[in-house]
Parts: structure tokens; sequence; C-alpha cells
């Protein structure tokens, strides 16, 4: 019976490949997506360096290596963290709606400004007005919505947790 309750060979290699997927998932981030991400110092340390190689037999050992370390780790929080990142977790989807909808109350009062500066004291209120007009002249003339998508931005900013 103890042979049974083991994981298999292949069970065991399709863990060290997730992990090693998830270690290139790592290397992928910008330097500021991966400061979001609580990570040990060694393994922080390890993908830097991961970011840095250019040949491709040393980044491949690099990330084999990633990959060895994360085996000692719990992987969910950073598989969680990611997901976050890539806007693919529930949190982040409902926290971008929640914005979409600021912005689309401001867009249509301005007084909406005092629930954000209530909430949010470090805003650039001004900013964010200028912004607004911007955005409502752009829909006026039919112009691309770059103000507009700047607001979202800037508001999406001020929101981050």
């Amino acid at each position: 019976m103890d042979a049974f309750e083991k994981p298999s060979k292949s069970a065991k290699k399709r863990a060290m490949t997730a992990l090693q997927a998830l270690g290139e998932e790592l290397v992928a981030l910008s330097a500021d997506q991966l400061k979001k991400i609580d990570l040990p110092d060694e393994l922080r340390d390890a993908v830097r360096d991961a970011q840095r190689f250019t040949q491709h037999e040393a980044h491949r050992r690099q990330l084999q290596y990633i990959g060895r370390l994360m085996r000692s780790l719990d992987a969910e929080p950073i598989r969680a963290a990611l997901d976050e990142i890539k806007g693919v977790s529930a949190a982040a989807i409902a926290r971008q709606h929640a914005v979409e909808r600021l912005r689309a109350r401001f867009l249509e009062d301005e007084t909406v400004i005092t629930e954000i500066a209530a909430e949010h004291p470090e805003a650039d209120l001004q900013h964010l007005r200028q912004l607004r007009r911007n955005a409502l002249k752009e829909q006026e003339l039919g112009k691309p919505p770059r103000a507009f998508r700047e607001l979202f931005r800037v508001l999406r900013e001020i929101h981050e947790p």
C-alpha cells in the first residue's frame, strides 16, 4: 500500500515543471511588478539574475535553479500575486470594475471629487479635474480617448492597495 501513497515520478516531474513555469512568469515581470510580490531574498536575487542573462543556456540553467528554490516554498501565494498582477483574480477584476464605475460617476458629476478627496487625501485633485475636462472635451469632439484612459489609470493608482 505504501507504494501507492507516494506521488509517481511523472507527477513529481510535472510539479517541478509547473514550478519552473511559475519561475519563468516571475522572470518576465518588470522590476515594479516584482516588488509587489513577497519573495524570499534568495529567490528574488535568482529572478533578477535570470532577467540579466542573455545567453540561452545560462538563462535555462537559472530557470531550473529558480524552480529548485521554489520547491521549498509554498507556491500558492506567489501564484495568487501573479494572478493579481495579471488581473485575472476575482479581487483584481472587482477593483477594476469599481474604478470604472467611479470614473463614469466622476465624468457625469464633478462633485464626486469630494468623495475621492475624502477617501484618498493624497490624490492630486487639480490633475483629476483637468483630466475630467479633457476627457469630456475628447468625447464631445469625437477624438481618441487619451485623457479618458489616463483618468482611469490615475484613479486605479489611487485605489491600489
